[in-house]
């Protein structure tokens, strides 16, 4: 177990946690948003982000720090919390970012990572190699071997109490980011941000995104805290946290702001479009459209920075409200309706409910079948999974009506779409109690027809009857041959 980290409450694959920081000397609340401060610029100041919006943490580059001489002078002399007046913890960057935009940097790890110390940081970052996607797989491998080494060599540097960040890489390779996980689980570090993903997000590739996250925390530990470098954006937050990820850092309430550019959970708009203001923060109700374009440039994209961290901040809070409650699925659902390649991100995550059901939940308040998608959940694995564990009698009618009256049968069980047969002493246990819609769409049906034919597999020898309502030809192709026929409706 990983004494910094400690998981409270889960819902598919997102948790809520606490990651103690010693040297700040703080516990920090997870899924957490660490604004970026740009130590050359000051758009809203660090002391305003803890006092008004909860910051817990924040993220600033230890790179831009050393190579500008007064910020650098004063945080050797004053240290990094009085530089930026910030009460919580401060995870410094190494200038990995700065190597892949410009292709070399003036440090090695070792002596950013002792920098990172000497001036008061509270989780520190070695320089790694952000391989960017679709690189050829020798030099994503390359690349890794190389950020492995100096992994290896960052558990050598002495950091006293300050936490160490673990990158993982591996481009979109998923097997490579596996294997980037696997051995960054095994140093002493303590925090594992997954790199490098940037420029998928820049280009919608929610989908290559999530398989490289999904790839990363399968060689992860359970209890390791994952960092989604990068990812700003409030829209695809949700989904961040449902693939496990804890803490995202954003620095795109500033960027956006000085672009006139307002963020919604839905996606970011200019100021010029806007007729209204669909939000309640004090930025919102205090300025109508017309008010923020009066104002000059330094104050608008101070009141369009603090609108911007009010939104982050606010989709925070209802993820965490969402994981309390059973339903991130759920919300992440409603939010891959923002945009279609938020979509593609939300069914390749299904494309990973067998592993998002390891840390699911048994037992929550309600399932919402609200989609085509919602018959790919981790619930649904788990439920035909679990099937083989069922006693079964020599003959069963598994049927979507009332139970028969007839001595046929030795029993009768329900179907439920989208899970499919399972005892009716079950009818009250999670999540067979779930909300569906009557009229049933062919996923739902599709994903009950391989539940029986999971049942069949696991029972050769027991002499199945399936009564339907009017299931389709191209469903009923799922059912075993074995199975017979009943179609309810001609009854």
């Amino acid at each position: 177990m990983r004494e910094c980290f400690e998981i409270r409450d889960l819902d598919a694959g997102g948790r809520i946690g606490e990651l103690t920081v010693p040297r700040a000397g703080v516990t920090v609340e997870t899924p957490a948003l660490l604004p970026v401060i740009n130590p050359n610029l000051d758009t809203l100041s660090p002391r305003r982000m803890a006092e008004e919006f909860g910051a817990e943490i924040l993220i600033t580059n230890s790179y831009i720090i050393h190579s500008t001489d007064d910020i650098r002078e004063r945080a050797l002399e004053n240290g990094l919390h009085e530089v930026l007046d910030f009460p919580g913890a401060i995870m410094t960057d190494s200038g990995s970012f700065q190597l892949s935009e410009y292709g070399e940097i003036d440090v090695t790890s070792e002596e950013i990572l002792e920098f990172q110390h000497a001036i008061g940081s509270d989780i520190g970052t070695p320089v790694d190699i952000p391989t960017p996607p679709d690189v050829h797989r020798e030099r994503a491998e390359d690349e890794l071997a190389t950020t492995q080494d100096r992994l290896e060599r960052a558990q050598g540097v002495e950091t006293g109490e300050m936490l160490v960040n673990a990158p993982v890489q591996g481009s979109t390779y998923p097997d490579l980011r596996e294997e980037a996980g696997r051995h960054a689980n095994a140093t002493a570090l303590d925090v594992f941000p997954v790199g490098a993903v940037v420029p998928l997000m820049n280009d919608y590739r929610y989908d290559d995104m999530v398989d490289a996250v999904a790839g990363a925390k399968r060689g992860l530990g359970a209890d390791a805290p994952v960092h989604l470098f990068g990812a700003g954006h409030p829209m695809m937050f949700a989904l961040g946290v449902a693939m496990g990820c804890d803490l995202f850092d954003s620095a795109a309430y500033a960027l956006y702001a000085r672009d006139d550019r307002y963020l919604t959970v839905r996606g970011t708009r200019h100021l010029e479009d806007l007729d209204y203001l669909p939000c309640s923060c004090p930025v919102c109700t205090e300025h109508s459209p017309d008010d923020l374009r009066a104002l000059d440039d330094d104050a608008r994209e101070t009141e369009l920075a603090a609108h911007n961290l009010h939104v982050t901040f606010e989709e925070i809070r209802r993820i965490k409200q969402a994981i309390r409650a059973g339903n991130l699925l759920e919300l992440v659902e409603q939010r891959a309706r923002a945009h279609p390649t938020m979509l593609d991100g939300y069914r390749a995550l299904l494309d990973h409910a067998a592993q998002l059901e390891q840390s699911d939940p048994v037992s929550k308040g309600a399932f919402f079948y609200t989609s085509q998608e919602s018959a790919r959940r981790p619930e649904v694995v788990r439920h035909q999974q679990r099937l083989e564990r069922l006693s079964v009698p020599e003959s069963l009618f598994l049927t979507e009506g009332q139970p028969t009256s007839s001595d046929e049968f030795d029993d009768s069980w329900r179907v439920e779409p989208p899970f499919g047969p399972f005892p009716r002493a079950l009818s009250k246990s999670y999540p067979l109690t779930a909300e569906v819609p009557d009229r049933t769409d062919r996923a739902a049906l599709e994903a009950a027809a391989e539940g029986v034919a999971r049942l069949v597999e696991a029972n050769p020898d027991t002499d199945m009857t399936l009564g339907h309502r009017g299931w389709p030809a191209s469903v009923l192709e799922c059912v075993p041959a074995s199975v017979a026929l009943i179609d309810l409706t001609a009854e």
